[in-house]
């Protein structure tokens, strides 16, 4: 229920049902799914960790702009934890590893084929994750994690817009190539590569989207200069 209720508030964000600044009951949020007010606070709290909603104390909430600055900052974050995990993956790498990457590999591939958007981006984190497990990264696992959810939070996806399902594939694969060969500095470079595109695309798509002020490729090099 808790997830029912995250999934109704993003696409009623997405939607314009619910709009942008305007105060909302818990109450009658509830009244409107037919479900108790303790997984509809759940699912609040957890929207307001992704910085979707804030809470107004004894009002109700209220959902919080989207910033092409928020979606920035989320990527550089990625960056950080990701380009150097791709290198320890490589560095770590086992025939086991190398089984389950093709299996999720193959899975991508058909999900792409059926056109289902929701099952490929649940094996796009799965091979997110698997790369950051085997870098023995468990926190960093976590931190990604909450910021993939922050990002399908918010509403932005480049799928079906800027690039196709099998695009995404292909700049997966030389990162997936890269660790399989044990080949550090390709894996760092392949998946910097892939944040990059993915981040500036996503970037300019808010930036778009919202009417901002602002050049999204300054926008993109001021907060991830140092990746």
């Amino acid at each position: 229920m808790t997830e029912q209720v995250m999934d109704f508030v993003r696409t009623a964000v997405v939607s314009g049902d619910l709009e942008v600044g305007k105060l909302y009951s818990v109450y009658q949020l509830a009244q409107s799914l037919n479900i108790s007010r303790s997984p509809v606070r759940d699912g609040l709290l957890r929207l307001e960790e992704a910085g979707l909603i804030e809470f107004s104390r004894n009002r109700g909430f209220r959902v919080i702009p989207t910033s092409p600055y928020d979606v920035a900052e989320i990527f550089s974050l990625r960056l950080a934890l990701e380009v150097p995990a791709a290198a320890r993956a490589a560095a770590a790498r086992t025939d086991e590893l190398v089984e389950r990457f093709a299996l999720l590999e193959e899975k991508m591939c058909a999900a792409a084929s059926m056109g289902s958007e929701d099952d490929f981006f649940a094996l796009d984190q799965e091979l997110h994750d698997l790369i950051l497990g085997a870098a023995r990264s468990n926190r960093g696992r976590e931190i990604v994690n909450r910021l993939r959810v922050a990002t399908r939070l918010l509403g932005v996806s480049t799928a079906g817009k800027q690039r196709t399902m099998n695009d995404i594939i292909a700049e997966h694969s030389p990162i997936i190539e890269a660790i399989t060969a044990g080949d550090k500095t390709a894996a760092a470079t392949a998946m910097r590569e892939h944040l990059s595109t993915t981040g500036r695309l996503l970037v300019a798509q808010a930036v778009e989207g919202q009417n901002f002020a602002v050049d999204p490729e300054a926008l993109w090099l001021e907060l991830t200069d140092c990746y």
